[in-house]
């Protein structure tokens, strides 16, 4: 239960009656609002624009400012290289090309995101203590907030990793599950595109394989999460990331299975998923072809996990969220849930943070003003982490003031 301390937001609970929405793990279990599935034939398009517009706004005088609470960055003392890489990266993007063409988002300028990017990463470098960082970005920087899912600030926050898997590069009779490199002629491909259960059902992608996966449900995951480390059985490393994907919406696996009874809300997180499909193998090319989205990979020849804005992200610094309506490489305020190993007992427990981050990703079934992805890192234990986030916050943006 989060303390009384923090802001509104986290307060609210996860059930709301008929607009319940299924908490998620790596957006596997994400079903969104009402709202956010009208498709654009469905909505007149100076309405879709005037919602983008007011996705984000300023912080309202009647709302408690979440810089003005003790609550300060808890990973400050430990990770400050770590963020300062994060800014880094960010300020590589925002002066791109690309970047440029993405702004400005809800009345935010290119050239204001670079200025606070700037002003803030000397902030990070100069203050002693996180509370004195707290307190300098209270006194230079103007809060943006999130309408959230309900219009006044909810958020569902999500955690997200990179996998380490173990893979081969040609098919073997263990390893018969493919990951795809993007066609050669996907800009020529006719809308609507083939879903997953017609691409996986066709010959179309043979001789495209990047790589070959153990286990279905794995090759599955790394759809989701859009990178991945593979060990190869020589004891070499692949590293692939995403290269596009077909325009088929996501559907969540997880949500499907909460709504055929197969498994409770409460009850969803990855080992649940895990044991069911292993308990009942029969369902799962079912389950998993409900989802007609489809990603292809390319080799990253060992970089980094790197996000839709074509950088690194950082552990527990880079966050995911649909790049519509927030500012590309932005810096954020969190306010959620995360867990952190109990050193007594060795298992992960939540407990509240406030932290500043860095808008860098994107994904399939993050859309819409009220659901945020957290990078939580790479390996087991940032998996075994990413998959018990799945609690309503707040997000915040910071601009320098004028």
């Amino acid at each position: 239960m989060i303390g009384s301390h923090l802001p509104r937001g986290l307060h609210r609970d996860l059930h709301r009656g008929a607009d319940l929405l299924f908490a998620a793990w790596v957006g596997l279990i994400c079903a969104v609002p009402p709202c956010y599935m009208q498709t654009d034939f469905q909505a007149p398009a100076q309405a879709a624009e005037q919602k983008l517009a007011q996705a984000v706004i300023p912080i309202s005088p009647r709302v408690l400012n979440p810089l003005s609470l003790d609550i300060t960055d808890d990973l400050l003392d430990c990770d400050r290289q770590n963020l300062l890489q994060a800014i880094d990266y960010s300020i590589q993007y925002i002066r791109t090309p690309s970047a440029e063409k993405r702004y400005p988002v809800a009345g935010i300028s290119r050239e204001q995101v670079e200025r606070s990017l700037v002003r803030f990463r000397r902030l990070v470098q100069v203050s002693r203590t996180a509370k004195d960082l707290q307190q300098a970005v209270n006194r230079e920087f103007d809060l943006y907030q999130s309408v959230g899912r309900d219009g006044i600030g909810s958020v569902q926050f999500t955690g997200y990793y990179e996998a380490v898997y173990k893979a081969s590069r040609t098919r073997t009779e263990e390893f018969q599950y493919p990951l795809y490199n993007l066609p050669p002629d996907f800009a020529q491909w006719q809308s609507p595109h083939p879903t997953r259960a017609m691409l996986e059902g066709s010959k179309r992608l043979a001789g495209l394989e990047v790589a070959w996966l153990s286990d279905r449900f794995q090759a599955f995951l790394i759809h989701v999460q859009g990178s991945a480390r593979l060990e190869l059985p020589d004891g070499g490393l692949l590293t692939v990331g995403y290269a596009g994907k077909n325009d088929q919406p996501y559907r969540s696996v997880g949500a499907e299975l909460v709504r055929d009874g197969k498994i409770s809300l409460e009850e969803v997180n990855l080992p649940a998923l895990i044991k069911y499909f292993q308990e009942n193998p029969q369902d799962l090319v079912m389950y998993l072809n409900r989802n007609p989205s489809f990603v292809f990979f390319r080799e990253t020849g060992g970089k980094p996990a790197t996000g839709s804005l074509n950088v690194p992200v950082s552990a527990e610094r880079s966050i995911a969220t649909d790049k519509k309506i927030f500012p590309s490489g932005g810096i954020a305020l969190v306010h959620t849930e995360i867990p952190f190993e109990n050193p007594t007992t060795g298992k992960l427990e939540l407990r509240p943070v406030q932290r500043f981050v860095l808008d860098q990703d994107t994904g399939g079934a993050i859309r819409g003003a009220g659901r945020v992805d957290i990078f939580m890192g790479t390996g087991d234990r940032a998996k075994q982490r990413a998959g018990l986030i799945k609690g309503d916050g707040e997000l915040y943006y910071l601009v320098l003031k004028k």
